[in-house]
């Protein structure tokens, strides 16, 4: 239809194609544009995979700023900031430690329960829409070795089951008897119900094809170097090679690149890449039915057909995607621990993935329009949620496409 609405999403990976997913179904006629090839993988494609409404409390919590100051003096922790003089990344610290306290989290965990458990209602919906992506509904366990863990995770489990997300604080044995696939070194553990786990590589490639049968044009090796403003409007973008591509709406969601674009129409939207390993196992030696967490080691274990996938690390240091040896051994080690039956030995050969997750100081992503840009769309900064958040993300990018508004507590000039 020629009266029909314009999009051009500049971002393809989880949050790009949900969002392009969802405004086509109301009949907006959208273009993605993606800056890496067809079959090169960005941080949606090597992640742990997982849907968590569990997941309600913000990565700037209480205890947040000691855990990781113990952490920084580890090189195999999973956590890690590389020191250097960066404005940027002194205000992104300073916002962090403002907001990693109990009011912050009881303020925000309400919102961040109901976009996950809304968004797992969607992953169900496009299971039946696109095909098969490996949607596994048994849970996520949070496995504890420690009493200290277990008493912290419980605590967790209370205010969980408060606001509707099921919650059961489980002995050793009880977490025996719902995973009994595999061996663990844990004291107990807490079962997330509602949780579930998918193979990130087919839902993308079930999303892309879909896109193409819905009319969407998905153009790789395709960058934008600039927005060309008009008023208090974007009135086009600039591709490098210099074509100019026009739509009556944009989305940045180029995950840890799009504060390089945004802070072109004024948005200095205050974000730090956080990068993450990943290593799959395609013939590990046990394979769990569950995904989980170990919780004091801060990596996340995903079941994918059957391979097994680790994953962790949080390591702020810019839009850097080397491997650290040091770290991907740290990973390997914490496995080792819950998971006795795992040796060196199983992980010879395996190459490491990174990725790059867009951290926000406060825990919570950006979603919203831009001040003085009314046309333009930002939704990035979901660190370790990217793809648990990306349908209820999409969902609501097209919400404010269509001229709604979506909750303050992600707009982009909250700070």
């Amino acid at each position: 239809m020629s009266d029909s609405k314009t999009a051009i999403i500049v971002g393809g990976g989880i949050v790009g194609l949900c969002s392009a997913y969802y405004a086509a179904k109301r009949g907006i006629d959208v273009v993605v544009l993606d800056r890496d090839k067809a079959d090169e993988e960005g941080c949606s494609f090597g992640n742990a995979g997982m849907v968590v409404p569990s997941h309600f409390i913000p990565l700037a919590a209480p205890g947040m700023i000691a855990k990781g100051m113990r952490w920084m003096m580890n090189p195999e922790s999973p956590f890690y900031v590389k020191p250097r003089l960066n404005l940027d990344l002194m205000r992104w610290g300073l916002l962090f430690w403002q907001h990693a306290n109990e009011e912050h989290t009881q303020r925000c965990k309400d919102l961040l329960a109901k976009m996950s458990l809304e968004s797992r209602q969607l992953f169900e919906d496009l299971s039946q829409d696109i095909g098969d992506f490996g949607l596994v509904k048994k849970g996520l366990l949070m496995l504890c070795n420690t009493q200290k863990g277990l008493d912290g995770e419980a605590e967790v489990a209370r205010m969980a089951n408060e606001l509707g997300i099921r919650a059961e604080v489980c002995d050793s044995k009880r977490i025996a008897e719902l995973d009994p696939a595999i061996d663990m070194n844990v004291v107990g553990g807490v079962w997330f119900e509602q949780d579930c786990h998918l193979e990130p590589v087919k839902l993308i490639s079930l999303l892309r094809k879909k896109l193409a049968e819905m009319g969407v044009e998905i153009r790789y090796e395709t960058e934008v170097t600039e927005l060309l403003r008009k008023g208090k409007k974007v009135e086009a973008v600039q591709l490098k090679g210099g074509e100019q591509l026009t739509a009556d709406s944009i989305l940045l969601a180029g995950g840890a690149w799009t504060p390089e674009l945004s802070k072109q129409i004024g948005a200095k939207i205050p974000m730090q890449a956080g990068k993450g390993y990943s290593l799959t196992l395609p013939n590990p030696v046990q394979l769990p039915e569950l995904c989980s967490i170990f919780v004091e080691g801060k990596v996340a274990i995903t079941p994918m057909a059957d391979s097994l996938r680790f994953a962790g690390t949080m390591e702020v240091g810019g839009n850097d995607l080397s491997v650290n040896p040091r770290r991907v051994h740290g990973i390997i080690k914490t496995v080792k621990d819950y998971f006795p039956k795992f040796k060196d030995a199983d992980f010879e050969g395996v190459e490491p993935w990174a990725g790059l997750r867009p951290c926000s100081p406060d825990g919570l992503p950006y979603i919203g329009t831009v001040e003085g840009a009314e046309n333009v769309v930002v939704a990035t900064g979901h660190a370790m949620m990217g793809l648990s958040l990306g349908p209820i993300t999409g969902s609501m990018v097209a919400d404010l496409m269509e001229g709604k508004q979506v909750d303050q507590r992600l707009s982009l000039s909250r700070f």
